[in-house]
C-alpha cells in the first residue's frame, strides 16, 4: 500500500485516503502473521492481517488547532467511532480528544476523517494550563472516559489517571501509590518521560495503568544489554483505589543507533482482550535506523503482586513477573512504523475485528500521524 492523498472536500472533515500510486511499503493487504499457541495455551492463538496504511500530514488543521500527537486511541462501540488523545500540553491548543471516522472493513483501510476534537477540563472545571497535564492513553468505559497524565519527572508533574465525561467535563482522579511521585532529589518516582503511558480497562471493569519503564527505585531504563522492570497498578475502576501491582519486563533496545548516540525502548500502549488476554507495544528508535515495533501478548495471572515493595533493586522476596510473548513485528512484516503510541481494537460495519494502530508525529515535520489497521483473526473454540 502507500501514503495517502489529501481528498479535497467541501466539508469540515478532513479525509484521507490510501493512495496505491506511492508505495510506502511492500506488504500487501492480506499479508498475515501471528502465534498459534501464545504463552502455551492454543486457546489464545491470534493472527494479523494486514488492511494498509493512512497517514495524516503533520500541520492540518482542525477547527484552527493542530491535529498530531496521538499517543492514545480507542473504539466507541455506541457510536462506531473512534476517540484519539492528543499528547499535546495545551501548547497548540486545549488538551483534547478527537473524534475520527475510521472506514475499513476486511478488504482494507480505506479513509480517516478528523470530525471534531473536545477539549478536557480540569477538577476547576477550566481548560488545563500550559505544561499542567501530559496526556498519553485513553479508554472508554461505561462512565466515563478513563485518561492518563503521564507526569514528568524533571517538573515534579506527578502522573496521574483521570475520568472525564464524554463532554470532557471533570469526574475523578485515581489515588497514586506510594513511591511513583518523583522525588526532589530524583532518587525515587518516575522516570521523565517514561511515566504513564499505558492504560487498559479489564474484563472485570478494573482499570490497568503501567509506566514505560522503570521507577527509579526499581533499577535501570532499557539498554542495548538490559531490559526494564516497569511497574503496572491494577485499580478498582469506582473507588480509583489501588488493587495490585505487578512488574512487566521490558526488552531490551532491539538495534543500537548508528548516527549519535540515541537509541531508546519502552511500553508505548496496551489493551485488554475479551478473553482475558491483553496485548502490549513496545516501541524502539535508533538514530540512523529508525523505529521498532512489537506486539506483545500478557498474562497477569501467576504474576506476583508487589504493591509492598517499595524497591526492586533492594528487594531479596521473590518476584514474578507478567508472562510475555511477542504475537507481532511490524518491521518484520514489511512495514515501516514511525512512533506507534495508541492501540485500539474495534469493529468495522462488516463484522471484522479490527486492530488499529496509531503513531505519534511529535509535532514535527519529519514524522507522520500513521494510521495501521490489521484484521485479527482468533483461534477457533
Amino acid at each position: 500500500m502507500g501514503l495517502p492523498r489529501l481528498k479535497l472536500a467541501l466539508s469540515a472533515a478532513a479525509i484521507y485516503l490510501v493512495c496505491g500510486a506511492l508505495a510506502s511499503n511492500a506488504t500487501e493487504i492480506g499479508t498475515t502473521t501471528g502465534k498459534a499457541c501464545p504463552l502455551g495455551a492454543c486457546s489464545a492463538g491470534i493472527s494479523f492481517s494486514y488492511l494498509g496504511e493512512v497517514v495524516i500530514p503533520t500541520g492540518h488543521q482542525e477547527a484552527g488547532v493542530e491535529f498530531g500527537g496521538i499517543s492514545g486511541l480507542d473504539y466507541d462501540p455506541r457510536t462506531g467511532r473512534y476517540l484519539a488523545l492528543s499528547d499535546d500540553r495545551a501548547e497548540r491548543g486545549p488538551v483534547r480528544v478527537y473524534e475520527l471516522e475510521v472506514d475499513v472493513d476486511a478488504k482494507g483501510l480505506h479513509e480517516v476523517s478528523v470530525l471534531k476534537h473536545i477539549p478536557l477540563r480540569n477538577e476547576s472545571e477550566q481548560t488545563f494550563e500550559v505544561q499542567s497535564a501530559d496526556p498519553e492513553a485513553i479508554r472508554i468505559a461505561p462512565d466515563g472516559i478513563y485518561w492518563t497524565s503521564e507526569g514528568g519527572g524533571k517538573s515534579n508533574l506527578p502522573p496521574s489517571v483521570r475520568v472525564s465525561s464524554r463532554d470532557g467535563g471533570h469526574l475523578r482522579v485515581f489515588d497514586l501509590p506510594e513511591g511513583f511521585a518523583a522525588s526532589a532529589d530524583g532518587s525515587s518516582g518516575i522516570r521523565d518521560n517514561l511515566a504513564f503511558e499505558a492504560l487498559a480497562v479489564l474484563p472485570s471493569g478494573d482499570v490497568l495503568v503501567a509506566l514505560e519503564a522503570s521507577l527509579q527505585q526499581d533499577g535501570p531504563k532499557p539498554g542495548l544489554m538490559q531490559g526494564s522492570l516497569a511497574r503496572m497498578i491494577q485499580y478498582d475502576a469506582q473507588s480509583g483505589r489501588p488493587r495490585a501491582q505487578y512488574i512487566y519486563p521490558i526488552s531490551p533496545i532491539p538495534e543500537a543507533s548508528v548516527e549519535g548516540e540515541k537509541s531508546m525502548t519502552g511500553l508505548s500502549e496496551m489493551i485488554a482482550l475479551e478473553d482475558g488476554w491483553a496485548l502490549t507495544v513496545e516501541r524502539s528508535f535508533a538514530e540512523g535506523v529508525g523505529n521498532t515495533i512489537k506486539l506483545f501478548m500478557i498474562d497477569l495471572a501467576g504474576a506476583t503482586n508487589a504493591s509492598k515493595v517499595l524497591a526492586f533493586t533492594k528487594s531479596k522476596d521473590r518476584i514474578v513477573p507478567i508472562r510475555k510473548t511477542e504475537v507481532l513485528d511490524l518491521n518484520g512484516m514489511g512495514l515501516q512504523p514511525d512512533n506507534i503510541e495508541a492501540m485500539a481494537v474495534g469493529r468495522a460495519r462488516d463484522g471484522t475485528e479490527i486492530l488499529l494502530l496509531a503513531a505519534d508525529n511529535n509535532f514535527s515535520k519529519t514524522q507522520k500521524t500513521q494510521f495501521l489497521a490489521f484484521k485479527i483473526i482468533r483461534a477457533a473454540h
